[in-house]
Formats: C-alpha cells, structure tokens, sequence
C-alpha cells in the first residue's frame, strides 16, 4: 500500500498557530506532510525563505511525518516531484474560498490526479494571518498568542524590539 503524501503550502511568512493547526490537523490524515514554504515573487517578505523554513522547522519538530523544503516553481510540479496524492490550504473565512477555488481550478487544469483538500481553521484563528501579526509585531505590540515562542523573538529581532 503506498503513503498518502501531501504537500500544505504558504509562504508562511511567519508561521502562526493558524498555520501550525493546519499542518497538525493533516499531519494526523496523511502519512507524510511536505511544508513547502514558497517563494511567492508578488509578496516582499520580511523573513528569508531560510528563516522561515528554519521557524517551520523549529514549530513543527514534535510532527515526525512531516517535512519542511523550499518551492519557487509551480505547486503542482511540487506536488508531482514529491508523488503527492493532495494539497491541503486552510480557510479563514468565505473571502478565501474564491481565491483558492482559482487556484484549485488552476492546479486540476494542470495536473487532475492532484486532489485539493481544504481544511477550515479554527474559530479562534479566523482573523488570523502574517500580515496582521507583522503589522501588530511592528509597534511592539504582544503577539504571543498568535505565534509560537521563536517566531515572537524573531519578529523581535527584526523590529528591533530584542532584549
């Protein structure tokens, strides 16, 4: 019987809880979870594709089926490198369903025995992304609760804010 493989891609630029209860909820489902932190040209980010990639690692150490690397090409070519059977994205709300409905569409069109699966975060993560914990991090403001440990200390380190 072969393993069910497959890829939860982002930026994750930082990784937040919401991210990490997505990586563990498909982490329980498939055999192996590959993290494919990506380097998405359309963003500026604030933390190097190493830096994420070594934050994700940190995050996720306690998950042994899951794998953290690094894509700047296609998803789906990803996705069919690592003989993954699905993605799996999250949804916060309504909002996200048209733009990953896109890109599902896109991906199918690409590659059609690539599943998308869609997990729907957690209440307490809805209003939830990188971008509002670099806004809210920025002025120094407690983001304990919406990232791990290590990510607080490097957006510390990178606004400056570090003891």
């Amino acid at each position: 019987m072969s393993e069910k493989i497959a890829v939860v891609p982002g930026s994750f630029d930082p990784v937040t809880f919401g991210h990490l209860d997505i990586i563990k909820r498909a982490a329980d489902v498939f055999d192996i979870v590959y993290v494919a932190v990506l380097n998405n040209s359309a963003k500026n980010p604030l933390f190097s594709v190493e830096e994420r990639m070594a934050l994700m690692a940190e995050v996720t150490k306690a998950l042994p089926n899951v794998r953290i690397e690094s894509s700047s090409g296609l998803l789906i070519d990803y996705a069919k490198e690592k003989k993954a059977k699905a993605i799996v994205r999250g949804l916060r709300a309504v909002s996200d369903f048209e733009y990953e409905m896109q890109i599902t569409s896109m991906n199918r069109f690409l590659d059609e025995t690539i599943e998308t699966f869609f997990i729907m975060t957690k209440n307490q993560y809805s209003f939830l992304s990188s971008s509002i914990v670099k806004e809210v991090a920025k002025y120094g403001s407690d983001v304990n609760e919406l990232v791990p440990d290590c990510v607080v200390q490097a957006l510390k380190e990178k606004y400056g804010f570090s003891q």
